[in-house]
């Protein structure tokens, strides 16, 4: 009974030690492969969940003052680029555009009648001179009279005071042509400044008439709206703001120990809330913000204090999405997004000191007003006598040299 006690006993210590080496073995494997994972994959990766989205929120303010008419796109509308927004009374406007036209239709023909009263003034000139000499020649047939006694003297003083008087009036044509040169010399009727200024208070006319109609300066999702039908504005109040969903990125708050190994241009990959684990989006680390977040914060903390508790800091790191995933899968501003950062690139610096030489972000919504106002204002001058196509080419110029170019503050 002994015998067969102690094998019974034996049978249940020998599974019991059996089933502790296989746990023991399976979590040897667990550690190992879990090993392997962190050196070839997880010590490359950092990872956030406090991150979201953000984007340009542009916002609709007029430049010229007026009275709100119509409105062309309420909140949640989508809108193209270009379509009207807002519409403001245009009768003022109008009248003071009719008003500079005018004006600079007046100014063509007042510098066409300088240039032509040019060639009068130096026929003038040449009338005045052939008097003199007229005069000068009847004074020298008379003085070799006077001397012998033959001639009054009485003549020969009014022969010489005619001499003085045609060399006066000649004197007057000469400075008079000299005094009208100045306001025609070197100039044609379109470069004439009388002209010029004309057309710049034509330009500014229909700016502000033009202006009157609101365009969307981006395609985009309105939001924001506050104009009312019937409303007062004045430049630069907040009518309404476009958000152009595709010119989206992500803004990543990183732990001040995590930032050691993140570099400009390493992939990452990115799960929104609002789609779940099922899509995952890409892109890039495209740049490291200036501070943390408590430094730009409006309340800044004050560490030099008695009970000073540290906290670990964040800094923001904004990441630039796939073009092509964000039209497939839109991003609301704000959203929240996970971030995992693939850092096996770490061969440039951590934060890169290029200058950028392209723009942000601009808009070509407005580019044709200026346009629309050189063709205006060259039809009046060809119009009224004046080379249209020389005004063009001027107002090409002009628009050139008052460009800003590239690199300037």
């Amino acid at each position: 009974m002994n015998g067969s006690d102690n094998a019974v006993a034996k049978a249940p210590n020998g599974r019991r030690g059996l089933l502790l080496s296989l746990l023991a073995g399976l979590f040897l494997a667990a550690g190992i492969g879990y090993g392997i994972y962190w050196a070839l994959v997880a010590r490359y990766a950092e990872t956030t969940d406090d991150a979201y989205v953000a984007g340009n929120l542009v916002q609709i303010t007029p430049q010229v003052s007026g009275t709100v008419l119509a409105i062309g796109a309420d909140d949640t509308d989508y809108v193209k680029a270009g379509q009207t927004l807002v519409e403001f009374d245009q009768a003022d406007s109008r009248v003071a555009l009719d008003q500079a036209e005018a004006a600079l239709a007046r100014s063509v023909r007042q510098v066409r009648n300088l240039m032509a009263t040019t060639a009068e003034i130096e026929a003038n000139v040449v009338l005045r001179a052939v008097e003199l000499a007229r005069t000068r020649a009847d004074l020298a047939r008379r003085d070799p009279l006077a001397g012998s006694g033959a001639l009054p003297a009485e003549d020969l003083q009014h022969a010489r005071d005619a001499v003085k008087s045609t060399q006066a009036a000649l004197d007057a044509a000469e400075q008079q042509l000299a005094a009208h040169k100045t306001l025609v010399d070197r100039t044609t009727v379109e470069s004439h400044p009388d002209v010029q200024s004309a057309a710049a208070r034509v330009r500014d006319a229909y700016l502000a008439y033009a202006r009157t109609a609101l365009p969307a300066p981006v395609s985009g999702i309105v939001a924001k709206r506050s104009v009312q039908v019937g409303q007062r504005v004045g430049p630069g109040t907040p009518l309404m703001a476009v958000i152009p969903l595709d010119q989206v990125w992500v803004d990543a708050n990183f732990k001040e120990r995590q930032l050691l190994n993140l570099r400009a241009g390493q992939p990452v990959k990115l799960y929104a809330d609002v789609y779940g684990s099922a899509v995952e989006f890409h892109g890039r680390v495209a740049g490291f913000g200036g501070g943390t977040g408590s430094a730009f914060a409006l309340l800044p903390p004050q560490n030099a204090t008695g009970n000073w508790i540290k906290v670990v800091q964040r800094v923001p790191v904004r990441i630039a999405l796939d073009p092509a995933e964000l039209a497939q899968y839109p991003l609301q501003l704000g959203l929240s997004m996970e971030v995992e950062v693939d850092t096996h690139v770490r061969d440039t610096g951590v934060q890169p000191m290029a200058a950028r030489t392209t723009p942000v972000y601009q808009t070509k919504a407005y580019a044709s007003l200026t346009d629309t106002a050189d063709q205006r204002i060259a039809a009046i001058i060809g119009a009224n006598g004046g080379d249209a196509r020389a005004a063009r080419r001027l107002a090409k110029q002009a628009a050139q040299s008052a460009a800003p170019k590239s690199g300037a503050p």
